[in-house]
């Protein structure tokens, strides 16, 4: 499983961080160090943890429900958001 880990640089000290889960987080005297302790969290998290999807009829704000054609509309808009960010992943880190 690949995580997106930001690291930031700030008075000698490496900041690492998951996006998405900013408790998942370590510093170090390296960038190297803050990233190995970042990987070490999320492997005790993955051993400790569970995922598990949850199916929602159609997603809402506040007491507005939407028809079934804009809940496809907006399931198809996050499917090219996410493709568009992997395209762009694969494009900063090739393989």
């Amino acid at each position: 499983m690949t995580f997106p880990v930001l690291v930031t640089h700030a008075n000698g000290t490496f900041t690492a961080s998951t996006l998405g889960t900013p408790s998942v987080s370590a510093a170090g005297a390296t960038k190297e160090a803050a990233v190995a302790a970042v990987t070490a969290q999320l492997r005790a998290g993955a051993v400790a943890a569970e995922v598990v999807f949850v199916d929602v009829d159609a997603p809402t704000i506040g007491q507005r429900r939407y028809s079934d054609e804009e809940a496809e509309i907006m399931r198809d808009m996050c499917a090219e958001a996410y493709r568009e960010r992997a395209r762009q992943k694969a494009a900063e880190f090739p393989e």
